[in-house]
């Protein structure tokens, strides 16, 4: 049995969905220009830039989304399942800041800082995707959306969750990941990433967004909407009426995405929060955060659909209980609802800082979390008994057969980073400690698997040329014997 948890029953589900067609009926949905004639010439009512979307129409857009696909590794293997319970996770997104390890302040990312989280990333079985987590400070802000990319595709096999900075720049990455993945067509079968597209709230579709959505279907490159209401600012201030919210801004986008390519993938995904009303803060830890997340998948569920949220983030400045106890809260009912993408790990300060040392510690919460979804198995003929049997009262069970075969299955083994009593890492200095160092051992063992290499000259090639047009010398974070000899 995989246990499960659920916020919402069918009847509650079905008022939100009801409501949710109705709100993209009345008071409609704030579109662009770049999507208005798609609209109308599929029978929504446009005036200026408010689209009034037929449930009709929006139902079918919704029945023609793919109810599961892959996206692939380096070598073309599929590695990340998006449909049914499957959970995976990946680090969090577009950080400006890390935490950095040795005065534990944050201070502006760097292409250094990235390379060394990709790389840890990498290393960790628990994160089955890599993400674009950082934006680097040391390269032009014009390009900082396909330079990171550039990063992640450089140093890891994994997947990756990405996106664009802009409507221009999409295709910029997706010219970048059809060199790495060895063509357009390539890419359009074995997609290497999902793009995150981001409505505004309350129910807007901007030009960048709505572009974004627009190309991706064509080009057949996942997106992932990330619908952001705000419990009592941006959103009504109830839970249910924030998750009301959120499905119309997935509806309206999945219309307005399948009715640029039926059946092009997308997933029904979201970073809900509520809205501290004492600090204006969003807290990315807080309990009903946590019930957003997961009532707004159980929405996307219930319709078949893929689905993601933001979760194992923290709100404090610093490593410490409380980033932690939050982080690994929302991790455990995440994967129990079972969200097929959650990112966010390694994030603190409202999602403003990320840190590698909260990455590793975050991943020893996911792999806590993946024992639990397997559930209680039954692997011998009888429960207890048949062991009865063989020790009788005096409990000596450590002798048995089955404990030897068995042990590893039915227990999850964290790394030295948990204090289980073990031979201690050196001196003690605490979590915080064991996680510097256990970052330390996994980037000494990290070994980069290089790519084709006519494929690397040409994403070399690329890079040089994309970023002297912004003035940018060389590229940080990347050794290559072009390089070398250029110099």
């Amino acid at each position: 049995m995989r246990p499960k948890f659920e916020l919402l029953d069918k009847e509650l589900i079905e008022r939100i969905l009801e409501e949710a067609f109705q709100l993209i009926q009345e008071p409609g949905v704030r579109v662009a220009p770049y999507v208005v004639d798609l609209l109308r010439e599929a029978g929504a009512n446009v005036e200026g830039d408010i689209a009034r979307i037929p449930q009709a129409l929006a139902r079918k857009a919704l029945d023609s989304v793919p109810r599961e696909f892959w996206l692939y590794d380096r070598s073309g293997k599929p590695a990340v399942h998006y449909g049914g319970d499957n959970v995976h996770f990946d680090p969090g997104s577009s950080c400006l800041n890390i935490l950095d390890p040795e005065t534990q302040l944050p201070r502006p990312a760097m292409s250094a800082d990235l390379v060394r989280l990709v790389q840890v990333a990498e290393m960790l079985p628990q994160f089955a995707a890599q993400s674009t987590a950082m934006v680097c400070n040391d390269v032009p802000q014009e390009i900082g959306d396909w330079y990171r990319l550039l990063l992640v595709l450089w140093y890891s096999e994994k997947p990756v969750v990405t996106g664009a900075f802009s409507a221009a720049s999409l295709h910029t990455l997706l010219d970048l990941l059809a060199l790495e993945s060895g063509g357009v067509d390539a890419l359009r079968q074995r997609p290497r990433a999902i793009f995150d597209v981001c409505p505004s709230p309350p129910l807007n579709w901007s030009e960048f967004a709505s572009q974004n959505m627009v190309d991706l279907a064509r080009a057949g490159v996942p997106a992932e909407i990330v619908s952001m209401p705000l419990a009592g600012a941006t959103a009504p201030v109830t839970l249910v009426g924030s998750i009301v919210q959120h499905a119309a801004e997935c509806i309206s986008g999945i219309t307005i995405h399948q009715l640029a390519q039926p059946g092009a993938p997308i997933v029904w995904g979201g970073a809900p929060a509520i809205f501290d009303m004492r600090s204006g803060k969003t807290p990315m830890g807080a309990i009903e955060t946590a019930m957003l997340d997961v009532g707004c998948a159980q929405v996307g569920k219930y319709l078949g659909l893929p689905t993601h949220a933001y979760m194992v983030a923290g709100d404090g400045r610093v490593i410490d209980a409380q980033v932690e106890m939050e982080s690994g809260m929302s991790t455990v009912l995440g994967a129990l609802a079972g969200i097929n993408m959650i990112s966010g790990a390694g994030m603190l300060d409202f999602l403003a800082c990320h840190s590698i040392e909260k990455l590793v510690i975050d991943a020893e919460a996911v792999a806590s979390a993946q024992r639990l979804i397997e559930g209680v198995q039954t692997p011998t003929q009888t429960l207890a008994t048949a062991m009865f049997a063989q020790t009788g009262l005096h409990g000596d069970f450590l002798k048995l057969k089955d404990t030897r075969a068995l042990f590893r299955k039915e227990q999850h083994f964290p790394s030295q980073i948990i204090d289980r009593g073990l031979p201690s890492m050196g001196e003690d200095a605490g979590i915080l400690g064991r996680a510097r160092q256990r970052v330390e051992e996994l980037l000494a063992s990290y070994q980069r698997k290089e790519i084709a290499p006519e494929r690397e000259q040409s994403m070399v090639a690329f890079a040089l040329r994309e970023g002297k047009a912004v003035g940018l010398a060389g590229l940080p974070g990347i050794v290559h014997e072009q390089l070398v000899a250029d110099k």
